[in-house]
């Protein structure tokens, strides 16, 4: 057998970065920003204090890398979802928004806002990469209007009314556990989509009904 390939310093340096930020973004769902320390982000990422202080100066330094690598991954996934969506439905993305956001994106969001809204360095560290996240859906968008043959401007704010709709129905389960009314208003909201995008005039949420004759 060939021997295995020993981890370099800076494989082993990136791989416990990422423990760590993991960890971090596991502990914000959990329990919260003001309910986690530095210890507890140490212990769940199964390194030591020290190795923790040794890659982030401080918890709200370790929280910020946290949020910019989770948001930064998932906009990878935006550009890749923006660049196949030939024969994809408006349904299909609205599905995939929902479970983006409601999946702890947007309960993360919730835990680091407060925190932005008061801090201007934190906020100022935030700012660009929350802006490099809207700028991926804004790809998606604009691929949307290219296929429906709308304006931009207009598809960009069927955009904002979606994820405003999100993350309104995110904020609400965490007091309300009713599948079937946040289902209910994704397929109100879906309808009114296929109204406005009209993807592939050939696909059936743009094929019209046929008409049942009497006969049958």
């Amino acid at each position: 057998m060939g021997k295995v390939a020993r981890r370099t310093q800076e494989q082993r340096t990136a791989e416990t970065r990422h423990r760590l930020l993991d960890a971090t973004i596991t502990l914000l769902l959990e329990r919260g920003y003001f309910r986690i320390t530095t210890a507890d982000i140490a212990s769940v990422a199964g390194v030591s204090r020290g190795a923790l202080t040794h890659h982030f100066v401080s918890k709200e330094d370790i929280v910020t890398q946290a949020v910019q690598h989770q948001l930064r991954k998932v906009t990878v996934d935006l550009h890749e979802l923006a660049d196949s969506l030939e024969g994809k439905s408006t349904d299909e993305i609205v599905d995939y928004l929902w479970e983006m956001m409601a999946g702890g994106l947007f309960l993360v969001t919730l835990e680091y806002l407060p925190e932005a809204r008061h801090n201007s360095e934190f906020k100022a560290q935030m700012t660009p990469v929350v802006k490099e996240f809207h700028a991926a859906l804004d790809a998606i968008w604009a691929r949307l209007s290219q296929h429906a043959g709308i304006k931009p401007s207009q598809a960009q704010v069927m955009l904002n009314a979606t994820m405003c709709l999100i993350r309104g129905m995110v904020a609400q389960t965490i007091v309300r556990d009713d599948p079937d009314y946040f289902r209910s208003l994704l397929a109100y909201w879906k309808g009114h989509l296929r109204e406005v995008f009209v993807l592939d005039r050939r696909s059936p949420q743009a094929r019209p009904r046929r008409k049942v004759s009497a006969a049958e």
